[in-house]
């Protein structure tokens, strides 16, 4: 792995662990669904940076999570944090509609 990934990984983690931290904060002071997806979101994609970090490392085998040669672990954590949005979106969407 050369340094300008190395220094792509890192940079993203950090500036996704500054956003996930902020919303854990706002997690305990809100109880609206929407942002609740938001953060569940911003959470998770905190958890696609760590994996992607753990296998490029190789402190992780991605292997175990590729089943009949289907990357499960690498789909699973790349599309989780927008389906979450997708979700909120929706909530928002719909609480607007029906007002």
């Amino acid at each position: 792995m050369d340094t300008g990934s190395i220094v792509y990984l890192v940079s993203r983690l950090l500036v996704v662990a500054v956003a996930a931290f902020l919303a854990i904060i706002l997690w305990s002071r809100t109880r609206d669904l929407a942002w609740m997806l938001m953060v569940i979101g911003t959470v998770a994609s905190y958890a696609d940076i760590l994996f992607d970090l753990l296998v490029k490392f190789g402190l992780l085998d991605e292997a175990g999570f590729s089943p009949f040669g289907i990357p499960l672990g690498q789909i699973l954590f790349s599309n989780l944090p927008y389906l979450f949005f997708a979700a909120a979106f929706i909530v928002m969407i719909l609480r607007k509609r029906v007002r």
